[in-house]
C-alpha cells in the first residue's frame, strides 16, 4: 500500500462516480433513483478512504505526507499532491459532509437530479483537491475550479433570486482570483518553480511581498468572506438548495482560511506582519458589525449566513495573531464552525422542507410539536454561541488568547462579538421554538424522521465530543502549526535585525 496514490484516489473518486452517474440509462425515474444511490455509495467510499489515510498519518510530523509528485506542465510546475497536519483535517471535514449533503437532497430535490448529484460530486473533487495540492498552479484550478459546479448548483436549484445570487458568487469571487492569478505568474518568474515548500523556503523580497500579499490577500478575502466583501455571501445561502448553503458554509469559506495559512504568512511573511493592524480591524468590525446585522434579519439563512461571516472574523484574527493558540484556535474555529454551520442550514432545510418557507416570522412553538429538532437546534444555536462544551468554544476562546498576546483591543471587541452572537442566536431560537402556536401549518407539523436524525446526529456527535475533548484535532494539528510560527517568527527576526 506505501506506493498507492491514496491523495490522487481520494480526489479523483467522486470524478468517477459523476462519470459512471453519466452512464446511467432508463426512464427520469430511473435515472434519478440510481443518480441518488451512486453519489451517495461513491462519497461514503471517499469518506472512508479518507479515514484510512487519517489512520495512517503521522501526527508528530510536520512534514507534508502521502506526496505525489510528477512531472506535467512546464519544468518547475508539477503535478503534486501531500498533506499535512493542517490540510489532513480538511480533507476529512469535506468527505464527511459530502454524504450528509447527498442525504440531504435525496427527497428535496425533484428535477434534474442526475444533473445535481454531478454537480455535487465534481465540487467535491474540486474541493479535496484544493486542500492536497502542493503545487500552486495546481492549488489554483482546483480553487477557481470550485466555482463552476458551485454557480450552477446556486444558479439552477436554488429559490427565486437564484440567477442574482449565483452571478454576485461567482463575480466576486473571480475578479480576486484574477489578481491572485498574476502574482502566481511572478512567483514562477521570479523562482522558477510552482512548489509549494520551495516556495516558502525561497525568502521574496520585502517589496515585492507587500504586492503579493495584497494579491493574495483580494482573494482569498472574498473566499472567506471578510468585511466589506462579504455581501455575495447572504445572497448566496438564502438562494442556495439545503445541501448547497452546508458545502459553501462548511468548505468554500474555509478555503480562504486555508490559503492565508498556506500562502500568506509561509511565503510574505514581513507584509503579513505589515498588514497585522488592517487585517485586525477588519476582524473586529466584521465579528461586531455582522453580528448587529444578523440580529436585524427576518431570514433564517441570512442571519445564519452573517453569522459565518462573524466567525470568520475569529480565524482571520487568530491567524494574523501568528500566535501558537492564535494559528491552533484558527484551524480549529474553521473546522467546528464547518460543521456547527452546516447542522444548522440543515436544521433550517428541515422546517422548510415541511412549510416552505425561511421567515422567523413564520414559526413559533415549535418545541410543543418537535421537540427532538428542538432539542437538536438548540444544541447547535448553543455552539455556534460558543457555549462552554461544544467545539464552538474551543475555537473561539484559542483565537481570542491568541489575538490578547498581540493586541488586547482587538481581543476586546472579539469578546464583545461573542455577547452580540448569543443575543441574535438566542433571539432567533426563541421565536422559533417557544411560544404558542399561531399558525395553522404548524398545527400538523412532524417531528424530524429517521433519515434526518441520522443526517444530523453525526455532527451533534462531533459537536459535543470535540467540545469536551478538543486534544486529537490539536495535537494532529501542533506540529505544523508550530513549524508554520516558529519560520514566520524566524523571517521576521532576520529582516528587522538586518534592517537595523
Amino acid at each position: 500500500m506505501t506506493d498507492w496514490p491514496l491523495l490522487s484516489t481520494i480526489t479523483f473518486l467522486p470524478l468517477l462516480g459523476a462519470l459512471f452517474i453519466l452512464l446511467v440509462r432508463g426512464d427520469e425515474e430511473t435515472i434519478a433513483a440510481n443518480s441518488r444511490a451512486v453519489a451517495l455509495w461513491t462519497t461514503v467510499v471517499t469518506l472512508v478512504l479518507s479515514l484510512f489515510m487519517i489512520s495512517r498519518f503521522d501526527g508528530s510530523s510536520a512534514d507534508f505526507q502521502f506526496v505525489e509528485r510528477a512531472s506535467w506542465l512546464l519544468p518547475g510546475i508539477d503535478y503534486a499532491m501531500g498533506v499535512d497536519g493542517i490540510s489532513v483535517l480538511f480533507v476529512l471535514l469535506t468527505t464527511a459532509l459530502m454524504p450528509l449533503c447527498i442525504l440531504a437532497s435525496w427527497h428535496s430535490i425533484q428535477n434534474r437530479v442526475r444533473e445535481y448529484m454531478l454537480a455535487f460530486l465534481v465540487l467535491e473533487t474540486l474541493m479535496i483537491g484544493v486542500f492536497c495540492a502542493m503545487d500552486i498552479i495546481l492549488f489554483y484550478l482546483f480553487f477557481e475550479g470550485g466555482l463552476i459546479p458551485m454557480f450552477l448548483i446556486i444558479g439552477v436549484w436554488g429559490g427565486a433570486r437564484r440567477v442574482y445570487a449565483s452571478f454576485k458568487f461567482f463575480l466576486y469571487t473571480l475578479i480576486g482570483s484574477v489578481l491572485m492569478l498574476l502574482a502566481v505568474l511572478y512567483m514562477y518568474w521570479q523562482t522558477g518553480t510552482t512548489f509549494i515548500p520551495d516556495l516558502m523556503a525561497h525568502g521574496f523580497d520585502a517589496s515585492g511581498q507587500t504586492w503579493l500579499w495584497l494579491a493574495f490577500f483580494a482573494s482569498f478575502a472574498v473566499k472567506m468572506p471578510m468585511w466589506p466583501v462579504h455581501t455575495w455571501l447572504p445572497d448566496a445561502h438564502v438562494e442556495a438548495p439545503t445541501a448547497g448553503s452546508v458545502i459553501l458554509a462548511g468548505v468554500l469559506l474555509k478555503m480562504g482560511g486555508y490559503g492565508f495559512l498556506r500562502f500568506s504568512l509561509p511565503m510574505f511573511p514581513i507584509a503579513s506582519d505589515f498588514f497585522v493592524p488592517m487585517v485586525f480591524a477588519m476582524s473586529a468590525i466584521a465579528i461586531v458589525y455582522t453580528s448587529l446585522v444578523a440580529f436585524a434579519q427576518e431570514d433564517m439563512k441570512k442571519l445564519i449566513a452573517y453569522s459565518s461571516v462573524a466567525h470568520m472574523g475569529f480565524v482571520t484574527m487568530g491567524i494574523f495573531a501568528a500566535t501558537t493558540q492564535g494559528v491552533q484556535g484558527a484551524v480549529f474555529q474553521m473546522l467546528s464552525h464547518g460543521w456547527i454551520s452546516g447542522a444548522l442550514f440543515l436544521c433550517v432545510g428541515v422546517i422548510y422542507d415541511r412549510m416552505h418557507t425561511r421567515e422567523i416570522a413564520a414559526y413559533g412553538g415549535l418545541a410543543n410539536r418537535m421537540p427532538v429538532y428542538a432539542s437538536l437546534f438548540m444544541l447547535f444555536t448553543m455552539a455556534n454561541v460558543g457555549l462552554p462544551g461544544t467545539s464552538g468554544f474551543v475555537g473561539e476562546f484559542l483565537t481570542i488568547l491568541g489575538a490578547f498576546q498581540v493586541s488586547t483591543w482587538t481581543a476586546m471587541f472579539a469578546a464583545s462579538g461573542v455577547i452580540l452572537s448569543a443575543v441574535y442566536a438566542l433571539s432567533l431560537y426563541r421565536r422559533v421554538t417557544f411560544g404558542q402556536i399561531e399558525h395553522e401549518g404548524l398545527q400538523q407539523i412532524a417531528d424530524m424522521d429517521r433519515r434526518e436524525i441520522f443526517i444530523i446526529a453525526p455532527l451533534a456527535g462531533a459537536t459535543i465530543i470535540f467540545g469536551f475533548w478538543p486534544m486529537p484535532i490539536l495535537e494532529l494539528t501542533a506540529p505544523s502549526v508550530d513549524a508554520l510560527v516558529a519560520a514566520y517568527q524566524e523571517a521576521l527576526a532576520e529582516h528587522y535585525g538586518g534592517a537595523q
